[in-house]
């Protein structure tokens, strides 16, 4: 398999093999009437029936389902491409990540994307979750449709969006501004941090608006994911 990724999880596999990713499809033996194995057939991809040992061997992950597929490792965008990529497109919606270093949490941002059309995301090329076989698993396959770039330093990335057009809005706790108060009709930059430090200083400084999603529960701050989910949808809307 080389440096290949082994992506595991039914609805990730099925996702891989209709985004043509999918090289080859693993899968236990009573599995072989799945519709996902069916498809694979379809689309012409090699499919090789494994048992529990040989299946847990490959996966190298307990939750496998059944199913694992080997892709090539997912590859980023240059910044530049996406800014180009998207110049056409009315109004683009970028997510910008800082500091989400759990790769749950980004395959599940992954998600929320390709469910509401968000058009990139942005994240750090070190100190940040990359994108892995468990990031592929969680987003259940979305990875294959989302355009991914890592840059070295966000603030800098900042200056190029916004020299493209684009408004940059940090989601924050310290924001006196609640995120259903500002007019979203033009190019965007989301951004949104880590539930336990947040966005960093600097990015905040170079927001053109910080908003923050009002709570009246005890807990002060809600998951990345979860909170990507709330505005994303916002908008979007």
């Amino acid at each position: 398999m080389n440096n290949d990724y082994c992506v595991t999880g039914r609805n990730a596999c099925r996702e891989m093999i209709r985004s043509g990713r999918a090289k080859k499809l693993y899968v236990l033996p009573r599995l072989a009437k799945d519709d996902v194995v069916t498809e694979a057939y379809e689309r012409n991809v090699p499919v090789e029936f494994a048992n529990e040992n040989a299946l847990a061997k490959i996966a190298k992950a307990p939750a496998h389902q059944g199913f694992a597929s080997i892709v090539e490792p997912f590859s980023t965008l240059p910044l530049k491409a996406l800014i180009n990529k998207l110049k056409t497109v009315h109004n683009p919606l970028i997510l910008m990540l800082d500091g989400i270093e759990d790769p749950n949490n980004l395959g599940a941002i992954l998600r929320s994307c390709d469910a509401f059309g968000i058009n990139g995301v942005i994240i750090k090329r070190k100190g940040e979750a990359p994108l892995t076989p468990t990031v592929a698993r969680v987003s259940t396959g979305a990875i294959a449709y989302v355009d991914v770039c890592d840059v070295a330093n966000l603030s800098q990335a900042i200056s190029e969006l916004k020299d493209a057009g684009y408004w940059i809005i940090s989601s924050d706790g310290s924001a006196t501004l609640s995120y259903k108060e500002v007019n979203y009709d033009s190019p965007i930059v989301l951004v949104v941090g880590s539930e336990g430090f947040g966005i960093s200083k600097n990015v905040l400084n170079h927001s053109d608006f910080v908003v923050k999603i009002p709570m009246v529960g005890h807990v002060n701050s809600l998951n990345a994911s979860v909170a990507c989910g709330i505005l994303l949808s916002h908008i979007r809307g």
